[in-house]
């Protein structure tokens, strides 16, 4: 047996597959058609433009949907592992709403480009990269918590590490993306798709596109994590039959088949 067929591992590998495909054929799309620079645009920038925003919107969508698949397995499997400790069930709570707010967010992102609605675009960013990021702080206190018993030290410490990561890229990308769009370096620098590098700003652009991208890969490298996790669950649909058929009988002829079989009974 292969190691991705083993449990539901093959959950977050898909999750983490399809969305680098999504950010990197919506670039590839961008670059071929010259809608944007090849040097490190804006993830938002490659979705901009059709025929890749349709690419990018379809595909983003796809990735919420397994995100919440994703999360939704990690939910369960700390309360299956944890049935008896209310603290961990808690912040297990807390992060399952987390990552499904991250998950809405990355919906809006998907579907609201940011040259066209730009202010529901930044909002639909928060909630994916800043809810998202807590979510990550979440599940890496929860992987404290349960180690030695349940969690190995060492995929503490590489959680805690990534989170780390995508912190500093926020922080980073916050920093830059502020001094950016201060107004020092000209007016409606949002719709701007291709910049020179001798332009005034251009530094800032280029810290703040290198800091989006290493705050999206962190998120992928986060969820890659999960995957030895995963492959010690399974989950199954259980079928309970509310009655013998697929229509309702009428009340009367229930009453009356009942009556003839208790009849034939006695």
């Amino acid at each position: 047996m292969w190691w991705f067929q083993q449990g539901l591992s093959f959950l977050p590998m898909a999750l983490v597959v399809w969305s680098a495909a999504s950010f990197v054929f919506s670039y590839i799309t961008a670059i071929i058609l010259h809608h944007v620079d090849p040097l490190v645009p804006y993830i938002s920038d490659t979705g901009t433009t059709p025929p890749e925003r349709c690419l990018f919107g379809i595909m983003l969508n796809i990735s919420a949907f397994l995100g919440m698949a994703t999360m939704y397995v990690r939910y369960k499997q700390v309360h299956a592992l944890n049935p008896e400790r209310s603290r961990i069930l808690r912040l297990n709570k807390i992060g399952f709403t987390l990552g499904l707010m991250s998950c809405f967010g990355l919906c809006i992102i998907a579907n609201f480009q940011k040259c066209v609605l730009y202010y529901i675009h930044v909002v639909g960013a928060c909630l994916t990269f800043g809810v998202g990021a807590i979510y990550m702080l979440v599940q890496t206190i929860l992987s404290y918590l349960m180690q030695p018993e349940l969690h190995s030290k060492d995929i503490f410490w590489i959680r805690l590490t990534v989170s780390l990561w995508c912190w500093s890229s926020i922080l980073s990308m916050f920093v830059s993306s502020v001094v950016l769009y201060s107004g020092l370096y000209g007016t409606n620098l949002v719709q701007k798709l291709h910049w020179d590098p001798q332009e005034k700003g251009y530094t800032a652009h280029i810290i703040s596109t290198v800091s989006e991208w290493s705050l999206a890969f962190s998120f992928l490298s986060f969820f890659l994590t999960y995957i030895q996790d995963f492959q010690k669950i399974s989950l199954r649909a259980a079928v309970s039959l509310r009655g013998q058929t697929l229509h309702n009988h009428p009340p009367s002829f229930v009453t009356e088949e009942q009556a003839l079989l208790v009849a034939g009974s006695i």
